[in-house]
């Protein structure tokens, strides 16, 4: 069993539009999963088009509304709402215009994926490079992918 206390766990909020509060990671949960619970407020870009080889990607929305691509159609995601987003599926999420979103991530099977966050938190604050970002699709599982669809999707 493992219990996060909110006062206990780590928050990452180096960039102002999105906090990232890590809960568990595949060396507290014997490699089952991977959980993060994010806010990201309106005009943050969010995760950019990108999928997970050996992962699927849960996503419950706590409060606000959260756009999510799934392949090449975009869903809006509302307070109670959950989606799976399974292996090898590109996907991408950032907060419905007009609205903050704020939601609960879980990653299955469980991959290291705190230092990836941190890194992204290093990016905002000019401790590390988008290029550093890049280099660790492989290590982290997080592939970057194109998509006109969400390019496209306030247009």
């Amino acid at each position: 069993m493992t219990l996060v206390r909110a006062a206990h766990a780590e928050v990452l909020d180096a960039d102002p539009a999105s906090v990232i509060t890590l809960l568990l990671d595949p060396e507290h949960t014997g490699g089952a999963l991977t959980s993060n619970r994010t806010l990201l407020k309106d005009g943050n870009v969010g995760a950019p088009p990108h999928r997970h080889t050996a992962s699927g990607e849960l996503f419950f929305v706590i409060d606000g509304a959260l756009d999510m691509l799934v392949d090449d159609e975009v869903h809006t995601l509302h307070a109670g709402d959950t989606m799976f987003v399974p292996p090898g599926t590109t996907h991408a999420f950032a907060p419905t215009t007009g609205h903050d979103a704020d939601f609960l991530v879980v990653i299955t099977p469980g991959k290291p994926r705190f230092d990836y966050y941190r890194l992204l938190d290093k990016v905002h604050v000019g401790d590390a490079t988008w290029d550093e970002v890049g280099a660790t699709q492989d290590l982290y599982d997080n592939h970057y992918a194109d998509s006109d669809t969400w390019a496209n999707r306030n247009a």
